[in-house]
């Protein structure tokens, strides 16, 4: 029952997971639920999200939550927060750069930051555990500076490196601070919050970021490498004027000046939390799993054998790796819930949808659900197999999201992890040691304590421990 001004805010003490599951359990496939004063729909049934989510996305379910611009800070012009044509026109100028000829061009240079990865990595041979997040989430900055910006910052071989501190620095906020109950509890002030210049994120991070990337955005301008990077190409589209509002006249294709210091921001952040948390969560399902690890040792050292140059069509082509990713994904998902905002009242099976109503996926529910999948909470990398994959329904199954909206890094961000999981198992082998949270639920309930769900992601915040060796020896991965 939602308390008076907090609504079910509450209810998250309890984790965003946990919560869905007990309304799922006791609603069925639609209830409502209020992040303070908003309503929220939930939606389970396929028949409804295929509707949200695809068919009806141009017309009818096209924005995502509202946000303040002035609350967002660097991310009010990204491609997460922008609306209908505006969102439209930065998406199609975007997506030149996720093509697989793009992909192969970059292919090279992450291979080479996986390297590095691992000779960082056998330095710490036989030393104390690590946390796995902090390990892998480097590697993932790396190769999105250094792809996306011709900039090599090296913050695998150096921890204190300042783009690696202020991005750990930004990402530092609680769903149970101040701030976010303040919102909650009084939406309507959030514009004066975004005038008076408070922001949900650190001022002298968004400073950072800003001075940075406008110094490499002035380079580019200046002179170019040869290479068309991801800076390169919005650079190349940039249309002159520093706003278009989500209703106004748009051009076809093009990027204004703050767009694209926004877009820079998005992704990147995109690269170091959510990449290096899908990373992480998957080397724990392969410790905890060691048959699945050793299928998928056998796959790597089948394709790449010994001084075997890993090449970007072979890695493409791994059955098992890619079933692997797609089950740790199903079991942990990083994205907890897609939202869409109702443009206008429709009725979609029986349920009038007001205008203006947030509509909410819930997709830990989805892929947790017993009549959607054999034995939900098993780590089984099988169901994504070539022959099982087709009959899998897409609307249960969006760890991108789905639909004209969904993200546009996906591509990118599965060759990346690829990468680096075939170089870390030819190199090193994964354990559980006496640490480890054995079950599922044990590490949910460890995640979602320090888990905090914004407006744009949902950061997970779970904390895996891993002690490497070499691959003949034994690696332990534990979590806390």
């Amino acid at each position: 029952r939602p308390w008076p001004f907090f609504g079910t805010f509450l209810s998250y003490t309890k984790g965003f997971f946990n919560f869905d599951m007990e309304c799922a359990k006791k609603y069925g496939k639609v209830w409502g639920i209020y992040d303070g004063r908003l309503p929220i729909l939930m939606v389970t049934d396929l028949e409804m999200i295929k509707v949200i989510m695809v068919k009806e996305c141009y017309s009818t379910f096209t924005n995502r939550r509202e946000t303040n611009a002035g609350l967002a800070g660097p991310f009010s012009d990204g491609i997460s927060v922008v609306k209908d044509e505006r969102w439209k026109r930065i998406r199609s100028s975007l997506s030149p750069y996720f093509t697989s000829g793009r992909l192969k061009e970059i292919f090279p240079i992450a291979v080479t930051h996986a390297d590095r990865f691992i000779k960082n990595m056998q330095k710490k041979d036989h030393a104390p555990p690590v946390k796995v997040k902090e390990v892998v989430a480097p590697y993932s900055l790396d190769v999105v500076t250094s792809s996306s910006f011709s900039v090599d910052i090296d913050s695998i071989n150096n921890a204190d490196d300042p783009f690696a501190t202020n991005i750990k620095k930004f990402l530092k906020f609680s769903l149970f601070s101040p701030l976010f109950l303040i919102l909650a509890l009084f939406p309507s002030i959030a514009n004066l919050l975004g005038k008076m210049g408070i922001s949900l994120f650190s001022r002298s991070s968004m400073e950072f970021f800003y001075n940075v990337l406008k110094k490499i955005k002035d380079e580019h301008n200046k002179e170019s490498n040869g290479r068309v990077d991801f800076l390169q190409l919005m650079l190349q589209n940039q249309i002159p004027g520093d706003y278009f509002g989500d209703t106004d006249e748009q051009p076809a294709k093009g990027l204004t000046d703050h767009e694209i210091l926004s877009q820079s921001f998005i992704f990147i952040l995109g690269g170091y939390e959510t990449t290096s948390t899908t990373l992480t969560f998957l080397l724990y399902n392969l410790a905890t799993n060691p048959d699945c690890l050793e299928k998928l040792v056998e796959e790597i050292d089948t394709n790449f054998p010994p001084d075997t140059p890993i090449t970007y069509d072979a890695l493409m082509k791994m059955d098992y790796l890619e079933m692997a990713i797609n089950e740790s994904m199903r079991l942990l998902p990083t994205a907890p819930r897609l939202e869409r905002v109702c443009k206008k009242t429709v009725e979609l099976n029986g349920v009038t949808i007001p205008k203006d109503t947030l509509v909410a996926i819930p997709t830990y529910v989805l892929y947790r659900d017993p009549q959607l999948w054999d034995s939900p909470d098993e780590f089984r990398p099988e169901r994504f197999s070539p022959e099982s994959k087709s009959e899998i329904n897409q609307y249960i199954f969006m760890p991108f999201g789905l639909g004209p909206r969904n993200c546009i890094g996906m591509r990118f961000a599965l060759m990346i992890m690829k990468i680096l999981v075939v170089k870390l198992l030819q190199n090193f082998s994964v354990e559980t040691c006496k640490e480890t949270q054995l079950t599922m639920s044990c590490l949910l309930i460890k995640r979602e304590v320090i888990n905090a769900y914004s407006l744009f992601s949902d950061p997970s915040r779970a904390e895996c421990f891993v002690s490497m060796c070499n691959a003949e020896n034994i690696v332990s991965l534990s979590t806390l």
